[in-house]
């Protein structure tokens, strides 16, 4: 008789990469003869980003931009003054083995900086920057998903999975002048810019994804008001309306875009009064654009023949599903300063989040996000300098949370949408951050499936006598499955003999097994 098996090929994501890489960013800097003399360094940041990234074979390429900023004081004078210089490495990382469809992560951070003034016009830094790399290939694995003749006995269960991924990703460069108000002072340096890319809103057409949002861009600059230095706030957006090309995406599949911001650069220019007044703001954002279709399979996960006796070959199948995407807000607050530590002036704070862990208790049904949150607070203190003090704060927030898949894998990015601050009457300094969490929630369904069967048809099954039918005492929630397979009979048999509504017994007693050849 003939034997035949069908087979699916059930597509899953696998980690090939997942670690982290280390750069080194050195500075020796002495001042154009346009600067004043360093008398008292204030800060220094190094804003690593990516700019730009490619897999090929079993080897990762990725160009790394390191911002350095430094801020001083001299000593005649109460204006910021701010040096800016800009760094790019490339750098490349062997993956150990090719990659097919690879899904790139690289989140760079800042690690340590250490700075000092060799004299009044030469500064020295040295830090180091990190990325941290994650890349996922596709895998495919082929599975039984039915069986016909030789009396073999099939167990089937459904499971759906992400049967065709589609990413692309495009790079906008956007350009934006702002005029500053009759009310606010003309710009002397651009002292931090901070921007940030809300979600967008989507939008398929025919065959290609429309993606609409904004920037928010929010600057502090230095200036003079009533004949001393000081620092003025000024925040725009700058809208986008993007088409992204997916050959092949239609409705049915779901698609996410996340936009991320590559760099933003605004640079001070004269208006017609010849002061610096007009804003100009380059901007590039890449949108990370991903869809998914999602398809349903009966996978076998078992077999026996009624006839014959057979060895079955099993795998483990993790069968990929759609991440799911949350978003929740709240709320921190934090008490910086009191008592005589409270500055004289505050001109900002802002809120970077960092070192974000997530865990799920299913006793509680909450998700706990916790992490750091890093409070910076631009002020004048008493001798009349500028001062940026940054103050780490843990924080922990529990959600009302309950995924739909035991054992899902939970991960959350935490943004910062505002800061506000303000000094009570107990004179204690108390900023308020409102923190967005993106939740994403990645589950697979994880079965043990039938890879492969094979039947000695030549040779049968004894029996240990010859009857049609027999008794067995089930135990409650024993599965049919389970019962039929020691009596090498069939499991439908067994149910409409016994009138039994489920694959498993709902309550102990006798049954009637009835041997089907």
């Amino acid at each position: 008789m003939d034997f035949k098996l069908n087979r699916e090929t059930v597509s899953a994501s696998q980690c090939i990469y997942e670690g982290m890489q280390e750069q080194g960013v050195e500075l020796d800097y002495i001042l154009p003869d346009y600067y004043p003399d360093i008398f008292k360094l204030v800060r220094c940041e190094v804003t690593p980003v990516i700019m730009d990234y490619s897999v090929s074979g079993d080897k990762l390429s990725y160009e790394l931009r390191c911002g350095i900023t430094i801020l001083y004081c001299s000593e005649n004078g109460s204006v910021l003054q701010c040096v800016s210089q800009r760094q790019t490495f490339s750098k490349s990382l062997e993956l150990g083995q090719f990659c097919e469809n690879p899904a790139v992560t690289l989140v760079p951070k800042s690690d340590h900086i250490n700075i000092r003034a060799v004299n009044k016009r030469r500064l020295e830094m040295r830090g180091a920057v990190s990325v941290k790399i994650r890349i996922d290939g596709e895998t495919s694995q082929q599975v039984v998903c039915d069986a016909f003749g030789l009396n073999v006995q099939l167990k089937k269960v459904p499971v759906r999975y992400a049967s065709k991924k589609l990413t692309a990703e495009k790079s906008l460069q956007l350009t934006e002048e702002t005029e500053l108000s009759a009310a606010q002072p003309p710009v002397i340096n651009i002292i931090s810019c901070r921007c940030r890319a809300s979600e967008c809103e989507k939008k398929m057409i025919s065959g290609k994804l429309l993606a609409k949002g904004e920037a928010d861009v929010k600057l502090l600059y230095s200036c003079e008001k009533d004949g001393e230095g000081a620092l003025e706030p000024m925040e725009f957006s700058v809208p986008y309306s993007q088409i992204v090309d997916m050959d092949g995406v239609d409705d049915s599949f779901d698609c996410t875009i996340i936009p991320e911001v590559v760099c933003c650069d605004v640079t001070p220019s004269a208006d017609k009064n010849g002061e610096n007044k007009i804003l100009k703001c380059e901007l590039e954002l890449r949108l990370k654009c991903r869809a998914v279709k999602t398809a349903s399979v009966m996978l076998g996960t078992d077999a026996y023949s009624t006839v014959h006796p057979c060895s079955v070959i099993t795998a483990d199948i993790k069968a990929e599903q759609i991440p799911l995407v949350y978003t929740e807000n709240f709320r921190h607050t934090a008490k910086l300063c009191s008592g005589d530590s409270v500055p004289q002036t505050v001109y900002s704070i802002w809120c970077t989040p960092k070192n974000i862990n997530t865990r799920y208790s299913p006793e509680d049904k909450k998700l706990i996000i916790s992490g750091m949150l890093t409070y910076t607070t631009v002020a004048k203190d008493s001798s009349g300098f500028i001062v940026m003090p940054d103050k780490d704060v843990a924080f922990e927030e529990s959600l009302d949370f309950e995924p739909e898949t035991a054992g899902a894998a939970v991960s959350a990015e935490i943004s910062v949408t505002g800061v506000s601050y303000n000094i009570g009457s107990d004179g204690v300094l108390t900023a308020k951050s409102e923190l967005s969490a993106r939740i994403s929630v990645c589950s697979s369904a994880s079965v043990r499936a039938v890879a492969d069967i094979s039947v000695d048809e030549s040779v049968k099954k004894e029996r240990d006598g010859d009857y049609a039918i027999k008794l067995y005492y089930g135990v409650e929630n024993e599965e049919v499955w389970d019962i039929a397979k020691r009596y090498s009979t069939c499991m439908e048999a067994v149910m409409a003999e016994n009138e039994l509504s489920g694959e498993r017994l709902e309550k102990g007693g006798m049954l009637l097994i009835p041997i089907v050849n």
